[in-house]
């Protein structure tokens, strides 16, 4: 039994030119493979599947936080402040 995989060819001139085209095509989930002369060199392949969920859960960090004081006021007072002493 054989398997065909779909994988773009290119050439390394082509694959310079045309680098960030590649790098798009590769985190799409394709296989570039890299020609040398016509003849394979290298194959470049995604490190990780496209599908990236978020396993952050809503809430995680509730009551991790306590706010002392007046957020809407400044830390320091303007007259301690250097950059108002021209």
């Amino acid at each position: 039994m054989a398997y065909h995989v779909d994988m773009k060819l290119t050439n390394i001139a082509e694959f310079k030119n045309n680098l960030s085209k590649f790098i798009s095509l590769v985190e799409q989930g394709e296989i570039i493979e890299i020609c040398k002369r016509n003849i394979p060199i290298a194959h470049l392949i995604p490190l990780e599947p496209k599908n990236k969920k978020n396993h952050t859960k809503l809430g995680c960090g509730l009551g991790s936080v306590t706010v002392k004081g007046d957020l809407t006021e400044p830390m320091i007072s303007e007259n301690h402040w250097e950059m108002l002493k021209l």
